[in-house]
């Protein structure tokens, strides 16, 4: 969606408009053409995603994604005012908010299914807790 919000501002820019927009140096690679990168300039890669193996670090990295992609809806909307720019970001922006919870819930789902006493101390996908007996509710 964010790429295509990209292409819709800059289909009709001309190359004096470019130029004093300071999109130079990206025109040159990729005309105005979609090229995900962050705003920085770094262009996206695999490194973006995170996984251990271990569904209790993964969930609070997917859930640590979703809070970074949400911030950076709100600083789009504290910039852009454009009605057909923001009103798709603030739909973005309330996906991850639904995302953030739905992977809450997956965490307390798994840890519910742990030793509570020392859910930290094993990866859930390979190791095999013995059941301390506590009632953790």
């Amino acid at each position: 969606m964010v790429s295509t919000i990209v292409h819709q501002l800059t289909k009709d820019l001309t190359p004096e408009e470019i130029m004093q927009q300071g999109f130079q140096n990206y025109y040159v690679d990729h005309t105005v053409g979609i090229w995900p990168q962050a705003a920085g300039g770094v262009p996206f890669n695999a490194c973006e995603f995170q996984s251990k193996g271990d569904p209790i670090t993964d969930l609070f990295e997917d859930m640590a994604a979703e809070q970074k992609a949400r911030s950076t809806y709100d600083n789009i909307l504290r910039l852009v005012k454009d009605p057909e720019v923001a009103d798709p970001i603030r739909f973005l922006r309330a996906r991850e908010v639904v995302h953030f919870q739905r992977f809450g819930e997956a965490l307390r789902t798994v840890q519910e299914e742990l030793d509570c006493k020392n859910f930290y101390a094993f990866n859930p996908s390979f190791d095999f807790p013995k059941k301390s007996g506590c009632d953790c509710k």
